[in-house]
């Protein structure tokens, strides 16, 4: 009993501590950040984010919320899918032109709002797309808020909603729980989903826009209640709106990640974000300068070349305006920031 209470302990403040004082006292630099990336040759370009100008540490950490490999209380998937069709991989690939049927849901860029809940909309999200290119359903989206407000506890590698989570303990809670539909914060009470997402969208790193509001204008949000129950105009109940995944797997390799994207489509990943990551405007993103700020989940939708360069194309929740329209590349082929060593996938 003691050894499994440690393990709790353990789990819970891996999760729970990621803001430290001295954090709350560190500005990033980027006019340094600057300097570094924008040199003759870089892959990518560095800019001085609206959100962030002045931002210490604690205010970024805010946003990520994922525990890498290599840190106390991860929890991998249970098991390792290693046997794949044997088919030649292309140079490039796009999980989102090579299902076109799916494109509005593999191509939809979601908004986490001031939450660290990238762990439950890099896991729903992945398992989203997968669902569309088996069944054809290309109408519904899959609600993250379910996932982060329910999915919590031993069932779920003991992620804590909007303080951080795992996304392989998501795939597992798929399999066992299920997850409802759910839009975006703008589907608030228009009664097309469940439980659409209730964490107000605003403008990550860019001016707000429109009727954008700054992210750093919004409280810090606590992580919405578990409810088991679909909005009032919604016309199915919340026990016959969930979908379950029928098996969960890690992924290890570059080409085994090459092969999986072909043959089932999107990918669960995560990787450390580094001060310079916050500066990222487009290109292909590879670590330059300054320090981890932590984990960060996303999902992979394919690879290309630029130039010589090879990369993987990630689809970010941080709204459609940042980063190449809410997507990133980053450098493919050398575990960039351990992307390639976190790596999460299931049966739809």
């Amino acid at each position: 009993m003691f050894k499994f209470l440690l393990v709790l302990a353990v789990l819970s403040v891996a999760l729970s501590a990621r803001i430290l004082e001295e954090d709350k006292h560190t500005h990033l630099n980027f006019d340094d950040i600057m300097k570094v990336v924008n040199q003759a040759g870089s892959t990518w370009v560095a800019g001085i984010p609206t959100r962030w100008a002045n931002a210490t540490h604690a205010d970024v950490k805010m946003s990520l919320g994922t525990i890498m490999p290599e840190e106390e209380g991860y929890e991998g998937p249970e098991s390792i899918r290693s046997t794949f069709r044997d088919s030649s991989i292309p140079e490039n690939f796009d999980v989102r032109t090579n299902w076109p049927e799916c494109a509005a849901v593999t191509g939809h860029v979601r908004d986490q709002s001031s939450c660290g809940s990238c762990w439950a909309f890099g896991s729903t999200e992945a398992f989203n797309d997968r669902y569309c290119i088996r069944s054809g359903d290309a109408s519904t989206l899959f609600s993250p808020e379910d996932t982060a407000a329910c999915c919590s506890g031993l069932s779920c590698s003991m992620s804590q909603g909007c303080n951080g989570g795992q996304p392989a303990g998501a795939w597992k809670w798929f399999q066992k729980t299920g997850v409802v539909s759910g839009g975006d914060f703008s589907n608030m009470g228009d009664g097309s989903s469940c439980q659409p997402y209730s964490l107000q969208a605003c403008a990550h790193h860019v001016a707000p826009t429109g009727d954008m509001v700054a992210c750093d204008s919004l409280p810090e949000f606590p992580t919405p209640k578990c409810t088991k129950e679909c909005e009032t105009n919604y016309g199915v109940s919340f026990e016959k709106d969930k979908h379950f995944a029928t098996g969960s797997y890690g992924i290890k390799g570059t080409e085994n990640m090459q092969k999986e994207l072909m043959e089932k489509g999107t990918l669960s990943v995560a990787f450390t974000v580094y001060e310079d990551f916050e500066a990222y405007t487009g290109g292909i993103y590879q670590h330059k300068t300054g320090k981890s700020l932590g984990g960060h989940a996303v999902k992979m939708v394919g690879w290309g070349v630029e130039n010589g360069t090879p990369y993987w194309t990630c689809i970010n929740s941080w709204n459609d305006t940042w980063g190449e329209q809410g997507a990133f590349r980053i450098l493919r082929g050398s575990n960039e920031c351990g992307i390639e060593g976190s790596v999460v996938a299931g049966d739809a």
